[in-house]
């Protein structure tokens, strides 16, 4: 379905990602975009979980000029891979230049919202294409608002006002890919951290099921012993399965030039795996800044 996002003085015509979620911008050059097109650009993700804006062409200055339209620039925990100039940038790549790798490889990979280790999660990722594969490496966007609207009411009793623990040690320390023990000054840097099984979107009060697989050690109140941990663990990992149904899920395939950008708020995402011993993938990967999760 095609659909018009009033701008002033235009329009953006739009196209929905999978029916109910999401919207692709048509023809919107964001290098020469108005202030009125670009607030157009941002009301359109505040209201549709993801946007896609595809043949773009923006530097690394632009890609943060941009962003910063949706917030402040978040930085990243982990900043040997940013840009040289540009540290709001990311670098996700398997190439490796004199010897030492460019970015992050296979970074994203398993279902997760970003910065849930931290008080105040990123509100948006931004990822730019500037290589793909010819085939993997797609990236899933999950709808937590259409999965919290599928349970039942009973379901949603239950389940609404429950805590999950996250802690961003656990989760370095047993990640499938680049396991590694932090420092004393980066634990003391992410604190663990709750946060709501059920999250309320500022924008409009809509609600989504917000889990999260790699930071969440238990839920909180149901870990006096290892069987309640246990189970409570396992609830959150029925709850991943639930959302992450082929009928919740947008399966992005690259093109370079990409812009998608997801609203962390209301959604889950993972990236997927490629043949990197074929293909070379690059991604300029930035966040803009949210707020307590409620």
């Amino acid at each position: 379905m095609t659909t018009a996002v009033q701008t002033k003085p235009g329009q953006i015509e739009t196209r929905e990602l999978k029916p109910g979620f999401g919207a692709e911008l048509l023809d919107v050059d964001l290098a020469t975009a108005d202030a009125a097109t670009l607030a157009g650009v941002v009301d359109a993700f505040h209201r549709h979980g993801a946007i896609l804006l595809r043949d773009q062409t923006l530097d690394p200055g632009q890609l943060t000029a941009f962003v910063a339209n949706f917030g402040e620039p978040e930085d990243h925990t982990q900043r040997q891979f940013t840009l040289p100039g540009y540290p709001k940038v990311f670098v996700l790549s398997n190439r490796v230049v004199d010897g030492k790798p460019i970015g992050a490889h296979n970074d994203g990979v398993g279902w997760h919202t970003d910065y849930s280790y931290k008080p105040e999660p990123v509100m948006c990722t931004m990822l730019y294409a500037v290589e793909v594969p010819d085939e993997g490496s797609d990236t899933l966007i999950a709808d937590g608002c259409a999965a919290w609207n599928a349970l039942s009411p009973e379901q949603q009793a239950r389940l609404d006002g429950l805590k999950l623990h996250h802690s961003y040690q656990y989760f370095m320390a047993t990640r499938e890919f680049g396991r590694q023990e932090l420092s004393e000054e980066m634990k003391a840097a992410n604190p663990d951290v709750e946060h709501p099984l059920i999250r309320t979107h500022p924008a409009d009060g809509r609600k989504a099921l917000w889990p999260s697989t790699g930071t969440v050690t238990h839920v909180v109140g149901m870990d006096k012993d290892e069987a309640e941990k246990a189970q409570g663990l396992k609830l959150v990992d029925e709850l991943v399965e639930f959302l992450t149904q082929d009928q919740f899920v947008y399966r992005h395939k690259w093109r370079v030039g990409d812009v998608l950008m997801w609203d962390n708020r209301c959604t889950l995402h993972t990236g997927t795996l490629y043949d990197d011993t074929k293909y070379f993938r690059t991604m300029h990967r930035l966040w803009a800044k949210g707020d307590a999760p409620y």
